[in-house]
């Protein structure tokens, strides 16, 4: 796994091809942290969570957590960590996204997100 500063520097990377536009209202900007984020949901530690979209009255933030990706992609190459902290930050700003636009149903990936966990729930 590369270093935590490495690590930012494609997150950095991943952030630039987006457009402006999806930073608007993201008051507190993406966030890298050291942590591991492990669900409460978890079933022996084994539903780990690798970006979060938080809105609160201090503003919208997403946070995206490289202890996470360590444990997930030990021995993946750059290349690998680079599309899967892609298909990460673009979900994390698809929340972003949907939160702004007040979309919150059936269609939202907040609900599939729920639906998500409530397969994992049921899973063996």
């Amino acid at each position: 796994m590369i270093n935590i500063d490495e690590f930012f520097e494609l997150l950095t990377e991943v952030c630039d091809e987006l457009p402006d536009a999806f930073f608007r209202e993201l008051h507190q900007g993406v966030v890298l942290s050291e942590d591991t984020r492990i669900s409460p949901h978890a079933r022996n530690n084994d539903l780990v969570i690798m970006g979060e979209y938080r809105s609160s009255r201090y503003g919208n933030q997403i946070t995206i957590f490289y202890g996470s990706f360590a444990r997930t992609c030990p021995s993946d190459d750059r290349e690998y960590l680079r599309i899967r902290l892609r298909e990460v930050v673009r979900h994390e700003f698809r929340h972003h996204m949907e939160n702004l636009g007040g979309m919150h149903g059936r269609d939202s990936l907040e609900y599939e997100d729920k639906i998500n966990l409530r397969k994992y729930l049921r899973s063996d």
